[in-house]
């Protein structure tokens, strides 16, 4: 997974989930984001990601992604399976997809040196996903590694899933993520932004399949939001999900994150029915795309309506 995926840190370590960094530029000062949950805490206790700072991030080169997988990645394994943030909103697929390329091609001899026999496979998948949704996508693979299937039937079977996740983020600075747009010569939130007018200081609850969603609720409150999106969720995991995971992550710090309203609501409804609740602190490189203090939560069911559970 790449830096764009949020995951608690721990369910990573876990599952020695390998993450794929992305370069953060940050008033002309370069990071590189490899998901350290000290170093992401620092960045937000050091308020660099305010919308005062110009931040961007950068994709890894397909010679940056070659060499880390010829490093870290044929050297240890049989099969890697690298699921990247969704196409359409970063240059890391296409990079990964050349990198793979060239990998393939040339990985006989640092393998033979590690002294690992046998041929070495690996598929990029573009997972469609922001944030939250890449993490949810990530958790669903692990689980079906785990059942042991064919590298075609594992391949099928995360390709489908990720028509199935569904998503809403709350966005806590429009202003922000106007800003970001228009540096990025990227027109996917001009619908937003005519939809809210000139009324900036509202707060919106955004909510579609994967990356492509539109606004459903407005409120001049980012907790009413928030309970809105937690209630939603709530009551979405006691219909029934696809997999039992539910991927939120904020861009808080944590002890603003334990006090998100509609939060325990929300715990114990996954408790009751067997979810996992995959709860992280935004990474670096999401909090950069849409902006500190906002807060994105991904499920996967059955085709829905936002209002179907209000």
């Amino acid at each position: 997974m790449d830096s764009a995926c949020d995951l608690p840190f721990e369910f990573s370590r876990k599952h020695d989930l390998f993450v794929l960094p992305v370069t953060a530029v940050i008033d002309g000062q370069t990071y590189v984001d490899k998901h350290d949950p000290v170093t992401t805490q620092e960045f937000y206790q050091s308020g660099l990601l305010q919308r005062g700072h110009h931040a961007e991030t950068q994709a890894f080169s397909p010679e940056q992604i070659h060499d880390l997988f010829m490093e870290k990645i044929v050297t240890q394994y049989d099969l890697a399976i690298c699921e990247t943030v969704t196409r359409t909103r970063s240059l890391i697929y296409q990079n990964a997809s050349e990198a793979m390329n060239s990998v393939m091609a040339h990985y006989h001899e640092p393998r033979k040196a590690a002294g690992r026999e046998g041929r070495f496979s690996m598929r990029v998948i573009d997972s469609k996903q922001i944030f939250a949704g890449q993490g949810l996508l990530a958790a669903h693979t692990v689980r079906l590694i785990g059942q042991n299937l064919s590298k075609n039937a594992l391949r099928h079977q995360v390709d489908s899933f990720t028509d199935k996740i569904y998503t809403c983020v709350i966005p806590r600075d429009l202003h922000y993520i106007r800003e970001r747009a228009r540096r990025r010569g990227d027109k996917s939130v001009s619908a937003l932004v005519a939809f809210l007018g000139k009324a900036l200081n509202i707060t919106p609850v955004i909510f579609g399949q994967g990356a492509i969603g539109e606004p459903v609720a407005k409120t001049r409150d980012f907790n009413v939001a928030v309970e809105k999106v937690m209630n939603y969720a709530a009551a979405r995991v006691e219909a029934g999900l696809l997999t039992p995971y539910v991927s939120l992550s904020c861009g808080l710090t944590w002890t603003e994150i334990e006090d998100l309203p509609g939060l325990n609501n929300l715990r114990d409804a996954c408790e009751r029915n067997g979810v996992e609740l995959l709860l992280s602190q935004m990474g670096i490189t999401s909090s950069i795309y849409v902006g500190p203090g906002s807060l994105c939560l991904c499920l996967a069911a059955e085709p829905h309506h936002f209002r179907d559970f209000q």
